[in-house]
């Protein structure tokens, strides 16, 4: 199975912070999917809040996504779409 991929740009106020990255993972472990964020050198399951921290994506970041499994396409929108929603924050 080929993952797929996309590229998001980080554009809420406070980036990937705590709230933001919890809201991430919840969404991950609803699909039947393995779902990476991956920065620069740097690389992150999107189910794991901690591993979501540690890319330390601010505003403005570039995040390449990518999605491999059964459900790969819509986790990858979703988890795209949530992004570009600015993780539904007001800022």
């Amino acid at each position: 199975m080929t993952a797929i991929q996309r590229q998001v740009t980080i554009s809420n106020k406070l980036g990937l912070h705590a709230r933001a990255a919890s809201k991430l993972a919840v969404l991950a472990t609803q699909f039947d999917a393995n779902i990476t964020l991956e920065q620069g050198s740097k690389q992150a399951n999107a189910a794991s809040v901690l591993g979501l921290l540690m890319l330390e994506s601010g505003i403005g970041k570039t995040i390449d996504i990518s999605a491999e499994g059964p459900d790969a396409e819509a986790a990858l929108e979703a988890v795209c779409a949530l992004i570009n929603a600015k993780f539904d924050e007001q800022c």
